[in-house]
């Protein structure tokens, strides 16, 4: 996601297969035929000798009286032939380091290939012409959109079904946050830069509303080499205007009415995806993250609503007479326009007749099915409503409930799991109404929020009505369970969930179940807080520290770190952990008492790790990341690690200096030093990027990732000047036309047809 520093924006984020290293099946065949022929050649020879032996020992006057025929001596033994060749032993984070770059390239190991191959404006459909690249086009609806975020694979049979095995075609769900932008104009679009003044026109507004939310688009590989396959019945897009359906406790909630729908029960598209998940049961889960910034109120909307919801509004970030970021809501009288002022226009005490609440319409999980566009997605309100990161499963378990795990991406934020009240039933694995299972185990449920202690342990805080310190709290009069839903961060608030640094991408070890956390970075923590918007550190964020880029001053946490978690011993369902911090991101020469606390080196360092993925294949995490505090040294990156598990480390204080050189320490948990064969760095990429989404095959052999807004440092001022633009990638890699960068997904594969990581 887009991330603070460096910005020219306002501020939105204030606010099976055998994965074993046994020879595979070929191999080990080849191996039982040659000691097939080995025993089948040799019966034979050992045969005769051993009768030879017989006939030795009966003619030399066995007192039995039995005769045995003198044979003739055996021949000479063929030559054994040679074992079949052994592959090599696999040694996962066998690569060699990427160094860190500057250059507008994309990098990786010796012995690694990539191509690109999906693009901001490639096109989905038949029809849809090549890309200029120039400004001039249109029809996004039937093109990538921009800004490539998270990403999910699924696989297809040769009817086109979804396969669990298939590694040569399939489709990628693809989430599309945001635009490059500017002025609020997305200038990069537009021919001339676009408008930076309102009213902003609708020919540059529908562009931009088009390139919002997901795609899916069959990829396949083709004599080795992969590509998209344009105009397949399997591509499509979801956008703003997309018609979804609300489910869960918040279905039909007076907290839902809009003009666009009455009864509550649908809105229309989906805003700002970022993080995905994958379900059991075959389907794609997108989160909605920054939303909120799309919307404006009017100067006087406050006294106009008079109630609880200035509370809300104000909890989420919409303040009265806030700038939207793109002037959407300028664009005409049009509803497709009118939807973005969120303002209390009309007389109607529901809100029928304007678009009041509408923003409670956005900040949800969406599922989707990836593989039907005729399904219309759909909204899953028990999972609470925040700056949804991505959706992370532990691992289903037959009789037992499914867990989804969530972080809020703002400073000050919480961590949120769902278990749900449905128990795992395999058959669902299965089923042909793919988002009937979804409502099945996403529609009912607990929610929770999670508290940190200083000695290593948490609690799960459920964010129920049920619960007084809920239905009690004084800062704001919860109604009932979809209150709670749709306002979960006042929830949160009100059970005393610990404030984070910016959760955002989650992830659960194969190995053992652990969860991981990327805590982005926090501007805003500190050692002595001052003004409501700091806060002061604590076990779970225990650095406050000053960061230099150049002669930029960079105060709180810039380079964030990564937090797992144990589940108690009643393992999803349990509402105590265990937790310790994984990783402190930070310069590999900062000091190692209160910043570069995890030794990282010079092929480890990174900065403000957002993206987190472990692969089924291998188990290693992949870790990436979107930062604006170490770009001065180096683009962002992705790194391969091999995290070992909760509690490999000690308890540390951190001891601090306060202003009046008094002392503060704050006791934490630290995990294991990483050593160079477990965490490394293995890609960085272009100028102004962000290193996000992760996907793979099956087999592990190719991985798809996103490289999102490249050259985003640019200057609207500088765009007929492309020697000017910070970025070019990836026409300078030889992909599409024209100069202007675009946000991309590209494959990597190794060029021994190994496995990503080896």
């Amino acid at each position: 996601m887009k991330n603070p520093a460096d910005s020219k924006q306002i501020d939105f984020n204030d606010e099976d297969s055998n994965t074993s290293l046994n020879p595979a099946f070929d191999s080990v065949l080849a191996t039982r035929l040659s000691r097939r022929g080995l025993l089948r050649g040799g019966v034979g020879t050992a045969g005769t000798a051993l009768l030879g032996g017989l006939a030795v020992v009966g003619c030399g006057g066995g007192s039995d009286g039995v005769s045995f025929p003198v044979l003739p001596p055996a021949p000479a033994p063929a030559p054994a032939p040679a074992p079949a060749p052994q592959p090599p032993t696999e040694k996962l984070l066998g690569f060699g380091a990427v160094a860190k770059s500057l250059a507008d390239v994309v990098s990786v190991p010796a012995g690694y290939s990539f191509s690109v191959i999906y693009a901001l404006g490639d096109p989905l459909t038949s029809g849809a012409p090549a890309y200029k690249n120039d400004g001039t086009d249109t029809a996004f609806e039937n093109r990538a959109g921009d800004h490539h975020d998270g990403m999910e694979w699924f696989g297809l049979d040769a009817n086109g079904k979804l396969s669990l095995t298939a590694t040569d075609r399939g489709v990628l769900a693809v989430n599309h946050e945001a635009t490059t932008n500017e002025s609020l104009s997305s200038f990069f679009l537009h021919a001339n830069g676009g408008t930076s003044t309102l009213p902003r026109p609708a020919a540059e507004v529908d562009k931009e509303i088009a390139i919002h939310g997901i795609s899916v688009v069959e990829v396949a590989k083709t004599s080795g080499k992969w590509a998209t396959v344009a105009g397949s019945n399997f591509n499509f897009r979801l956008t703003p205007l997309s018609d979804i359906e609300i489910t869960g406790p918040a279905r039909g909630s007076s907290l839902l009415v809009t003009k666009y729908s009455t009864d509550g029960t649908r809105t229309r598209g989906t805003l700002n995806n970022c993080g995905t998940g994958k379900t059991p049961w075959g389907t794609f889960l997108t989160g909605e993250e920054n939303w909120f910034g799309y919307f404006t109120r009017a100067a006087a909307d406050d006294a106009a609503r008079a109630d609880k919801s200035v509370v809300a509004l104000k909890r989420y970030g919409s303040s009265q007479g806030g700038a939207s970021r793109h002037g959407w809501e300028s664009a005409g009288p049009e509803d497709r326009y009118a939807r973005w002022n969120i303002s209390k226009t009309g007389a109607l005490t529901d809100g029928s007749d304007d678009y009041r609440n509408e923003l409670n319409g956005m900040g949800y999980i969406v599922e989707v099915n990836p593989l039907d566009k005729t399904k219309t997605a759909r909204k899953r309100t028990a999972l609470g409503r925040f700056a949804h990161e991505s959706a992370a499963f532990g691992k289903p378990t037959v009789g037992q409930p499914l867990v989804v795990y969530m972080g809020d991406d703002a400073r000050n934020e919480y961590m949120y799991k769902f278990v749900s009240t449905a128990l795992w039933a395999a058959a669902d694995a299965d089923a042909t109404d793919r988002l009937a299972v979804g409502d099945k185990y996403l529609n009912d449920g607990k929610l929770y929020a999670a508290k940190f202690n200083a000695d290593g342990t948490g609690t799960w805080l459920e964010l129920s009505f049920a619960n007084a310190a809920v239905s009690g709290y004084a800062g704001y009069a919860f109604a009932n369970q979809a209150d709670v839903a749709v306002h979960s961060r006042i929830a949160g608030d009100a059970v005393g969930a610990t404030k984070m640094d910016r959760p955002e991408w989650g992830g659960v070890n194969p190995a053992n179940g652990e969860i991981y956390q990327t805590l982005t970075n926090n501007s805003n923590r500190r050692l002595e807080p001052s003004g409501s918007s700091q806060v002061a550190l604590d076990a779970a964020n225990p650095r406050a520290y000053t960061d230099m880029k150049g002669a930029t001053s960079q105060p709180g946490n810039p380079n964030g770190h990564l937090l797992r978690m144990k589940e108690g011993s009643a393992g999803g369902s349990a509402t105590t952990f265990t937790w310790d911090i994984y990783l402190f991101g930070a310069e590999a020469g900062a000091d190692k008492g209160l910043v570069n606390i995890s030794s990282l080196t010079a092929d480890q360092d990174f900065s403000s790790p957002d993206g987190l993925v472990f692969s089924p294949a291998t188990g290693i995490c992949w870790i990436q990341t979107d930062d604006g505090a170490y770009t001065d040294v180096t683009n962002c990156m992705m790194l391969a690690a091999l995290p070992g598990k909760v509690g490999d480390g000690a308890a540390k204080t951190l001891s601090y200096t306060k202003a009046d050189t008094s002392k503060l320490d704050v006791l934490t948990q630290v995990g294991k030093a990483p050593t160079p064969d477990t965490l490394k760095r293995f890609l960085v990429g272009p100028v102004g990027c962000e290193l996000t989404g992760f996907c793979e095959t099956p087999d592990g052999k190719a991985i798809f990732v996103n490289i999102q807004h490249p050259g985003e440092t640019t200057s609207q001022a500088n765009l007929a000047d492309p020697s000017k633009y910070t970025s070019r990638w990836p026409s300078n890699a030889g992909y599409g036309a024209g100069s202007r960068p675009r946000s991309a997904t590209i494959v990597i594969t190794k060029n021994d047809g190994g496995r990503i990581g080896s």
